[in-house]
């Protein structure tokens, strides 16, 4: 037997979710059974859609049942197998983070093959979230020769991959962030006109600096204030890829939309959301483009890295209150 903890929800957030939402428990871990396979977690990744999770709403995702471990990427090692497809040392990933092990059916485990790429990766710029800024700026957005791009939450994990694809392919990038040191990453990163969202007063004002005659794409993670003045900067028939909203997401009460929303009829603007689980058949596609990226040194990525399974819950709350730049992840070995 092998002792391992997981994290757990222990009750449903009303607003902002605090520490005292989850709670950690230890749990014995038998050998595999018959096509089992067993895992010791290396790394974990916390998302702004598991807040989502949190409530028990139907959507597009299941909720996390209380007093149950939570789950969501995972990247780990294997330490014993019944199954031919896998053996001990070989690298998986898997939906069962949120504990530090688990035995699991090898149909539910994925073999990961690095190709020169830290395995962490695959939780982000090469996983979920760089093909969430690749799908949703090339096919749901139809980025097309010439458009300029405005990106909101531009230096979290989606952001600052979309605002690096869209430099990789030659575009103009307006890209928005909370902070100084943000501010500094998209520059660093190659975004053409980095905007401190907390440091302006007219958002509308800040974008049109940076494109004088409006923008063709929007990329929107923030919803709110970013996107009434996304609206408000658009040309004619540009498109809006809505990829998340986090400045709702805690909310106790309907929020109201964009007064401005008349705007979508006269400048023929097309606005449609996406969930990246409908265009997981990219996956490849991108991997390619990635590593030609990588190797041309036209992307890379940061993490923000919070160490053991006690501190997962403090690096979700963290995506809330901006204290990631790129990916947050959890590295549990």
């Amino acid at each position: 037997m092998t002792t391992v903890k997981e994290i757990r929800l222990k009750s449903r957030p009303q607003g902002l979710p605090s520490r005292d939402n989850f709670e950690m428990a230890s749990v014995e871990l038998a050998a595999p059974g018959p096509g089992e396979v067993q895992v010791k977690n290396l790394w974990m990744t916390v998302d702004p859609y598991m807040r989502g999770r949190m409530n028990d709403v139907k959507s597009y995702a299941p909720p996390f049942a209380l007093g149950k471990a939570m789950d969501g990427g995972a990247i780990g090692e294997v330490t014993a197998s019944n199954d031919p497809k896998f053996k001990a040392g070989d690298l998986v990933q898997s939906g069962f983070g949120w504990r530090e092990g688990f035995n699991a059916p090898a149909a539910a485990l994925q073999p990961l093959d690095p190709r020169g790429l830290p395995p962490q990766a695959f939780l982000g710029a090469a996983g979920m979230p760089g093909l969430t800024a690749y799908a949703g700026l090339l096919k749901i957005a139809a980025l097309k020769d010439g458009d300029v791009v405005f990106v909101s939450g531009a230096a979290g994990a989606v952001g600052s991959m979309v605002c690096q694809i869209a430099k990789a392919k030659g575009h103009k990038v307006i890209g928005s962030a909370g902070g100084a040191d943000k501010v500094a990453f998209l520059k660093e990163i190659g975004v053409d006109h980095a905007i401190d969202y907390k440091a302006e007063k007219d958002l509308t004002a800040a974008i049109l600096a940076g494109a004088p005659e409006g923008i063709d794409v929007y990329f929107d993670n923030v919803g709110g204030p970013h996107l009434e003045a996304a609206l408000n900067a658009a040309k004619l028939f540009s498109r809006f890829a809505i990829c998340g909203m986090i400045s709702i997401y805690n909310a106790t009460t309907p929020q109201p939309g964009p007064s401005n929303l008349a705007l979508l009829i006269g400048k023929n603007i097309r606005m449609e959301g996406f969930i990246v689980s409908h265009h997981f058949d990219m996956m490849p596609k991108y991997i390619d483009e990635l590593s030609g990226w990588v190797k041309a040194g036209k992307v890379k990525w940061t993490e923000t890295i919070f160490e053991g399974i006690d501190k997962a819950p403090d690096a979700f709350l963290g995506l809330f209150s901006g204290e990631n730049t790129g990916k947050m992840l959890v590295k549990l070995a």
